[in-house]
């Protein structure tokens, strides 16, 4: 600790604001990166081929959304969930809107809760009471993102 202090006192200032402001970019782009992996895995899973069909019980488009887990994030009408730039902006509210309810009930935003709060709802999460089919869900999401993750350290090597 003293090290590390006695290295702070060598930096001057704006030496201080950019080391603390570089950490910052890599933590958020590291949290950018894991949502994107998260909310590709989801994808690959509720809809791999973009079907413009309709799912069981109604759902649209690439993360297949029902419509009310759509009217939550915006004001867009549910038939344009089929269109990919609008549906990553809903998935992208709906990754956040799940992580801050995880988070402010203890639970870390980890992709494997996030999958489990996607698929079964977030409150069945939080009551511990999710259905083995989704956490065989959750687990196959987790598999992709780790995956999609490996392929993009290979490919910046």
């Amino acid at each position: 600790m003293k090290t590390a202090l006695r290295f702070l006192g060598l930096l001057g200032r704006k030496s201080l604001v950019i080391a603390v402001f570089g950490a910052a970019c890599a933590v958020g782009t590291a949290r950018a990166s894991e949502r994107w992996e998260t909310l590709e895995a989801i994808h690959r899973i509720e809809n791999p081929f973009d079907s413009p069909r309709p799912g069981r019980c109604g759902e649209l488009g690439p993360y297949q959304f029902r419509e009310s887990t759509w009217r939550m994030h915006t004001t867009v009408p549910f038939v344009q969930a089929v269109e990919r730039r609008l549906a990553d902006e809903v998935a992208i509210r709906h990754y956040e809107w799940l992580k801050r309810r995880l988070e402010c009930n203890g639970l870390p935003a980890t992709p494997y809760n996030i999958a489990l709060a996607w698929n079964a709802g977030v409150n069945a999460v939080l009551r511990g009471r999710v259905p083995a089919s989704t956490q065989g869900y959750a687990e196959r999401a987790t598999n992709i993102a780790a995956e999609l993750r490996r392929n993009q350290i290979v490919s910046v090597r």
